[in-house]
Order: C-alpha cells, then structure tokens, then sequence
C-alpha cells in the first residue's frame, strides 16, 4: 500500500476502480480481513476461479468520482447481498451498503495494487474448482466461516 500524509498523521491509503475509469474510490485504513472464496457465486461474479474480498470499514471508504448501481441477491447463509458496480462497464467494486453496514467487502481485482493473497482465508473451499491448489498453510472453511 502507498503511504499518504494525512494532518497529523500518516494512515494507510490505496485506491481502486472500475475497469473504465469513470468511478473511482480511496481507502484510507488497514483491510480488517481478506478472503479468497470459492462459492459459485463469486466464480461467476468474477468469471474465474474464485472472487477476492478485502473486507474494509465501511467509514474508510470513499467515492472519489463516478456513480453506483447496486442490485441485491440471496447468498447461500440466508442473507441478502447488496452488489454495487460500475453502470457504464459493469465492474463489480464492493458488497455491502457502506452508508448501512459497518463494514463491506472490497472486490480485489478493482484495486489498483492488487492484494498480496499469501495470508487470505479460503472459504467455501468444499465448491472449489479441481486443480486449484489451496496452500496447505491456509486457514480453511468448507463453507461460509463463523461470524466473529
């Protein structure tokens, strides 16, 4: 992550966006967690083999320019999902209500350097694609993990 001065403090920065350009956003603290999740969802969110999830406080991220749409659908816990994306290219940016939730769910591949992916949680690792190898160092869960 770059380092930006802030007043009286240096705090952690980093931005990202939608593969067009038009809607940009900043983040100016330390994810809370990563995770690689293999749900099917997230393969067909991301159109690959699983979906990156850089779980964030909600009040560290900003909207720097462009505009949302967002769209809800149910996950496998029960819950229900608000999806914001890119309306001029579609980019998927982050899960969750920022202005509701405390925190939501950056999508990796929108920021612009990327996360090192050494120390993610895998999860729903019992829908992962065959033949792809999940270093036997990681912390695992079979489905969705425990709230904290």
């Amino acid at each position: 992550m770059q380092r930006e001065q802030g007043h009286d403090q240096a705090q952690q920065s980093q931005t990202g966006g939608c593969q067009c350009g038009q809607v940009r956003y900043r983040l100016s603290a330390e994810p809370q967690a990563l995770f690689i999740c293999h749900c099917r969802e997230c393969q067909k969110q991301s159109a690959s083999a699983f979906g990156i999830s850089v779980i964030m406080a909600s009040h560290a991220v900003t909207l720097l320019s462009g505009n949302l749409k967002s769209w809800t659908r149910a996950t496998d816990s029960g819950r229900v999902l608000t999806c914001f994306f890119c309306p001029d290219c579609g980019t998927r940016l982050w899960h969750g209500d920022k202005d509701k939730a405390p925190s939501v769910s950056i999508k990796g591949g929108s920021l612009d350097q990327p996360p090192d992916l050494s120390k993610a949680v895998h999860i729903w690792v019992n829908r992962k694609l065959s033949g792809v190898i999940v270093p036997p160092e990681a912390v695992c869960f079979a489905a969705e993990p425990p709230p904290d």
